[in-house]
């Protein structure tokens, strides 16, 4: 990110033009001494000034001043993870000031202004107070509702419509969610079947890298949305213990055959721990056991894989992950991420198991893998 640079710009394009100060001074109408100042820092050009001097040097008064107003993907990737760390080893009032500060710089630069969404809701629980929280995610709100209205990226706008609604299950407002994703993720639009007609067509015009990759990318996506909606169906039906068992088994069947623990450790974590639940739910001890021990496993896999990547069945989506803004990195500090996993060790649920030598085992190996980080 560069800081303006008019006086350093204003040099180099009058030396690249061959022209002298006073030359330059009297085209714009101004004195030699005002052409000096502005290159020597000790005043700048009136507003009005501007566009003559741009104009002159036929370039953008951006450009003349040394404002980037958008930046690429690898400034928002790396802006994005330092932010992420600074989260996981500063305080966070100090970083989340640093970021929104960095929001009001790039105001138009709305993959940027997307991702810092993400980057608050994945890091508010971090602010000291409930009702610091609270604000957190009205800005995340905010935010979005400024890219939806002024980005021209449809795809842009979308995600953050779901940040949105996420932003707002979190602070309750469960019919301002309903009304902002009802239609959105409406089953029955077309464009739920625009995947197969888009691999259908790379197939036509002998485009076969392209569908291979874009079909691997489609199965991947549904894979984790599959699991992940079953997950929540768990939490749905968490009182059913037949309908919740079938799901399990069923599931496990999906997580074995993709190998999704190694593929994907984080979406079967979530997915073991919300059994885990069930299971103690109903008073299954030693199935919620079992589960934890999984959950662990995957923990631990998070520790030693990239966060995203694919494998020897999903070769071909690697290039995906390296098109995203931040990559296939984490969107939140590993250390973070095991912390939360320590954290939800103490859910009330659990206690039935609590006292067990395998939960004890359990809680060992993720301060274990929290110690390994510090």
């Amino acid at each position: 990110m560069k800081e303006l640079s008019f006086s350093d710009n204003l040099i180099r394009l009058r030396q690249e033009r061959k022209i002298t100060q006073k030359q330059l001074a009297s085209f714009i109408g101004v004195t030699k001494g005002s052409v000096s100042k502005w290159e020597n820092r000790q005043s700048m050009p009136d507003i009005f000034i501007l566009p003559r001097l741009a104009a002159y040097f036929d370039v953008s008064i951006d450009e003349l001043l040394g404002y980037e107003p958008q930046l690429n993907k690898e400034q928002i990737k790396k802006i994005y993870l330092d932010l992420v760390a600074e989260f996981g080893t500063q305080p966070f009032e100090e970083t989340m000031q640093k970021s929104q500060a960095l929001v009001k710089k790039y105001y138009a630069c709305y993959p940027f202004l997307f991702q810092m969404c993400c980057l608050w809701l994945n890091h508010f629980m971090l602010a000291n107070s409930k009702k610091r929280q609270e604000e957190i995610l009205s800005s995340i709100t905010d935010l979005c509702n400024h890219i939806i209205s002024n980005c021209d990226d449809i795809n842009i706008c979308n995600n953050a419509t779901i940040i949105k609604a996420m932003s707002c299950l979190q602070l309750n407002q469960a019919q301002e969610v309903i009304d902002t994703l009802k239609e959105l993720m409406n089953p029955l639009h077309l464009s739920s079947q625009s995947d197969t007609v888009l691999i259908q067509a790379y197939q036509l015009t002998g485009q076969t890298n392209e569908a291979d990759s874009f079909t691997q990318i489609s199965m991947y996506s549904h894979l984790l949305s599959l699991v992940r909606s079953a997950t929540q169906y768990l939490t749905i039906h968490c009182g059913t213990l037949s309908l919740c068992e079938t799901t399990v088994k069923r599931i496990d069947c999906i997580v074995d055959a993709y190998h999704l623990d190694a593929l994907h450790p984080n979406i079967a974590a979530l997915f073991y721990y919300q059994t885990a639940l069930v299971y103690c739910m109903h008073d299954k001890k030693e199935e919620a056991l079992e589960r934890l021990l999984r959950y662990v496993d995957c923990i631990e896999a998070i520790m030693k894989e990239p966060f995203l990547h694919g494998d020897s069945y999903f070769y071909a989506i690697g290039s995906w992950f390296e098109q995203l803004d931040i990559g296939g990195s984490a969107p939140r500090d590993t250390r973070f991420m095991i912390e939360n996993a320590i954290q939800s060790l103490s859910h009330p649920t659990l206690s039935p198991i609590k006292d067990t030598d395998t939960f004890q085992h359990i809680e060992k190996s993720l301060e274990a893998c929290l110690n390994y980080l510090r």
